[in-house]
């Protein structure tokens, strides 16, 4: 982002080490705002500190929130990448309520969409994965067997939206143990369990290492979407101010 600067390029603008840039932040003489691992800086911070005048008026960081989220451009990212990585992909809030459309999905779980209670139970599941504690991506197991994880969207402490990946299995499902469950979805979700059984793949199974290469996938993108999102505020930001100006002007 051209106004919010990394550690490395304040380093090189404040000719100070990365430890030096940390103690700033912990005292407060720097403003800065957390990526998943990483900080960002707003420049008239850094710049200000650069000429040695004081920012009397500190410009607040944008903080993510649904309304600013650009979906349209986060739906395209999210269709490509998953089939790339071929899994299942969607967007939702921290109650598991779908923001973009699912990517990639299966036809299995398509039929379980496809009816209001097995959507009302694959949002539950996901709402699930917003109340994990850990950072990194953790994999459980959604209402219909199939192995989920997610990655928050997240920075300045807000997070209004997460990643999910998921309709994969980790370990091999006994045929009869599968069988069982696709008559309980079928019953539950006035489905056809034949038809169930047909479109059924128990054969995707990831290895441990495919597991871990989808966990740091998962961040990295749900990464990435934060920085896209928040060039987008500060854009949005920028606009309304020069549309305050504008009025200002006219009256």
């Amino acid at each position: 982002m051209n106004d919010l600067l990394t550690t490395k390029q304040v380093q090189d603008q404040l000719q100070v080490d990365r430890t030096t840039i940390y103690r700033m932040l912990k005292d407060g003489r720097l403003q800065g705002v957390k990526v998943g691992q990483q900080w960002r800086f707003p420049r008239p911070e850094v710049e200000a500190l650069f000429s040695g005048t004081p920012a009397v008026i500190r410009e607040e960081m944008p903080r993510l929130s649904l309304e600013i989220l650009p979906i349209h451009c986060l739906q395209s990212i999210q269709d490509v990448s998953a089939e790339a990585v071929e899994v299942g992909a969607i967007i939702t809030d921290t109650e598991g309520q779908p923001i973009t459309e699912i990517s990639n999905s299966c036809e299995f779980c398509n039929l379980i969409l496809s009816t209001d209670s097995g959507r009302k139970a694959c949002i539950d599941s996901w709402q699930k994965l917003a109340e994990q504690h850990e950072k990194m991506p953790q994999f459980s197991t959604c209402h219909a067997g199939f192995q989920y994880a997610r990655a928050r969207i997240e920075a300045d402490g807000a997070s209004p939206a997460m990643f999910v990946a998921g309709q994969f299995f980790t370990s091999p499902v006994e045929p009869e143990v599968r069988q069982v469950q696709i008559q309980d979805l079928a019953n539950e979700h006035g489905l056809d369990a034949a038809e169930l059984t047909a479109v059924d793949r128990p054969q995707h199974i990831l290895d441990e290492e495919t597991q871990s290469k989808i966990s740091h996938w998962l961040q990295k993108l749900a990464d990435t979407f934060t920085l896209i999102s928040l060039e987008r505020a500060d854009m949005l930001d920028r606009l309304q101010r020069i549309a305050n100006i504008s009025a200002i002007v006219a009256e």
